[in-house]
Formats: structure tokens, sequence, C-alpha cells
């Protein structure tokens, strides 16, 4: 009797792992295409990612060049207006001093022609208006060496 137990639960279990077997061995065979399949789209998915992330590379690599070259190139500007600006500066001082010059023989020749036309001519001669006059004629005119004096 408990030979007969023991030899019953063994039949038992022996059909229980017989029909787990069958039951596995159908999954293996229904999943296994659903597994291959599985894996053929993963490894399109990776080829497809690495397709992607080596373009993404090379337009890093060319927007990094891009940069170097807009940087190099916005550092010779800035260069380029600082040499223009010191010019600019230059100029200005320049014609300051140049329009100071000729607003000053201006006034000079205005008074030279208001005294001339008062009949003052010997008496205009002795003032520092008809000075500034003469320094203009000597240094700015074009006139030739010998109607100078």
């Amino acid at each position: 009797t408990m030979l007969q137990d023991m030899q019953k639960k063994v039949t038992e279990e022996g059909k229980k792992e017989e029909e787990l077997y069958h039951k596995f061995m159908c999954f293996c065979k229904t999943s296994g295409g659903d597994l291959d399949a599985s894996i053929e789209a993963a490894k399109e998915k990776i080829e497809s990612a690495s397709t992607e992330l080596q373009a993404k590379v090379e337009r890093k690599a060319q927007t990094d060049a891009d940069l170097k070259e807009h940087e190099a190139s916005r550092a010779e500007a800035e260069e380029t207006m600082a040499t223009a600006l010191a010019l600019r500066e230059k100029e200005a001082g320049e014609f300051a001093k140049l329009k100071s010059d000729l607003q000053t023989n201006i006034a000079a020749i205005g008074k030279a022609v208001a005294a001339i036309e008062k009949g003052a001519g010997g008496a205009f001669l002795q003032t520092s208006a008809a000075s500034l006059v003469r320094s203009f004629a000597m240094e700015r005119a074009e006139l030739p060496d010998a109607t100078r004096q």
C-alpha cells in the first residue's frame, strides 16, 4: 500500500512533468519565430541608430568647424574696426586742427578786407590780422615764390 501510493504519486508527477515538457516545447516552437523577428527588428534598429548617430557626429564636427571659422572672422572684423576707428580719430583730430587754422585765416582776411575798404591800408599792415594773412599767403596759398613778398 505504501509502495502503491508512492508508485501512484511518482506516476502523477511524471504526467505533470510530461505536460509541462509538452507545454514548454509548444512555447519554444511557437515563440521561436517571434523571438527571431524581435532579434531582427532590434538589429535593424541598432543599424538605424548607428547611422543616425554617425550623421549627428558629422554634423557636430561641421558645426564646430563653422564656429571656429566664424570666431576667427569675428576677431578679424573687430581688429579691422579698431584700426578704422583709430584712423577716424586721427583724421578727426587733423580736421579739427585744419578747421581751426582756416577759421582763423578767414577771420583775418575778413578784417583785412574791412580795413582796406575803410582806406586804412597802411594801418592794416601794422595789425596782427595782417600778420596772419601774410603767414597764410606764405604757407598755404599757391603763389609763385616771386609774388609772395
